[in-house]
């Protein structure tokens, strides 16, 4: 743990980093309803804004993590919080939809070159014994701006529909200047900047690794990654506009049901989600985590009161907190010396249902808003019928009996 103490600073800085940036995506969640309402967006575009910012995270991601290797994880850091100061302001004086869809694109421009950097950062400044730990706290930091950040963007509304997205764009000047004057570039990428270039193989693009993934033990595991990005997806981009055309709930109400959802979650992963996996296996909490996702999701259809719309989006965010982290241990399991190409690819398939979920849930909201429900819960509980054949991952109670 000496070097994690020594480097404790710039370790609070890269999580200070992605925790104002994964914040500043969820400020987008509750104020969405009455921001498109003011600017007379459908809810096709407003899928397609979602859609937009994964889409480039996406394509950027290989990018910039090779550039962090090549040029230093600072200046790509930094590059990509002014980048994301720039997408915040210019979503908060859009007027126009191509403006919007510019500010969410470079946003996800911004998320791709801040997180490969801080990640390539945390694995320079810890040991193998410190690394779990290191990353440990990089993902904490991302967990709580997921959970913060539909909550800011709630309470900070009341000041102005707006608001949020200035608020934002403040932040994130401010933490590249801290990452200007502050943090140091980290000693193996300086190191690294001032050898000569070693001749590299060349690595597989994005699109061969998945065109070429249902080859792999784990293809079944990155369906359900699929599955699980793109219900949430749908759940997550179509919530706010569901509760306000059907409730008239306002961004506080939003705020506050998303936020104690995903502190629930966040909880449970901390206390009890090792304990889970060692008394049942991954496949059987996998298997559980589809069914209560599926059928809270559609049961979101038929309550009515705001303590039981509370009570069923607490499961389904409980369940998708559980479901994430089962599948990425039960294909680490499988991984053997592929760790970081399967990551890659529980990213990209990540990625990939994010941006078909949105644009999917949008255009059927448009047609009727219990649609988008009844798909991702109709596709959630498929995957859970498949997910009982499914080979990968063995049931392993037994790790209890010892």
């Amino acid at each position: 743990m000496a070097l994690l103490l020594k480097n404790r600073g710039s370790l609070l800085i890269l999580m200070f980093n992605l925790f104002l940036v994964f914040t500043g995506i969820g400020l987008i969640v509750p104020i969405m309803p009455k921001f498109i309402e003011s600017l007379g967006i459908t809810g096709g575009i407003a899928g397609l804004l979602v859609a937009a910012f994964s889409l480039t995270q996406l394509l950027f991601s290989p990018v910039a993590g090779r550039l962090s290797d090549r040029f230093g994880r600072k200046g790509i850091i930094v590059i990509g919080l002014v980048l994301f100061a720039i997408s915040e302001v210019l979503f908060g004086i859009a007027s126009q939809t191509w403006l919007l869809f510019a500010a969410r694109m470079l946003g996800g421009i911004s998320a791709a070159m801040v997180m490969p950097a801080v990640m390539a950062y945390a694995a320079d400044i810890t040991t193998d014994e410190e690394r779990a730990t290191g990353m440990g706290y990089i993902n904490a930091a991302i967990t709580t701006g997921f959970i913060i950040g539909p909550g800011i963007g709630g309470y900070i509304a009341e000041f102005g529909i707006r608001v949020p997205f200035y608020a934002a764009g403040v932040a994130g000047v401010i933490a590249a200047l801290i990452n200007i004057f502050v943090l140091p570039e980290s000693p193996k990428a300086r190191k690294s900047l001032s050898s000569s270039p070693a001749a590299a193989e060349p690595a597989k693009s994005l699109f061969t690794q998945l065109r070429y993934a249902y080859r792999e033990p784990y293809f079944f595991s990155l369906i359900i990654v699929f599955v699980m990005s793109f219900g949430l997806a749908n759940f997550e981009t179509i919530f706010g506009l569901f509760v306000d055309h059907k409730f008239s709930f306002g961004p506080k109400d939003i705020a506050f049901i998303i936020t104690f959802g995903s502190i629930a979650g966040a909880v449970v992963q901390l206390t009890a989600f090792g304990w889970l996996l060692n008394r049942f296996g991954e496949k059987r909490v996998i298997s559980v985590s589809l069914f209560f996702a599926g059928v809270f999701i559609l049961l979101t259809l038929f309550v009515h009161q705001f303590w039981l719309i509370f009570a069923v989006t607490f499961v389904i965010f409980l369940a998708i907190d559980i479901l994430r982290p089962a599948i990425g241990t039960q294909m680490s399991m499988v991984a053997e010396d592929q760790q970081g190409y399967v990551a890659g690819l529980n990213s990209a398939f990540t990625s990939l249902g994010n941006i078909i979920g949105p644009i999917i849930a949008g255009f059927l909201f448009d047609m009727n808003i219990n649609v988008p429900y009844i798909v991702a819960s109709l596709v959630l509980l498929i995957c859970f019928g498949m997910s009982l054949r499914n080979k990968t991952g063995k049931a392993r109670p037994s790790l209890n009996s010892n």
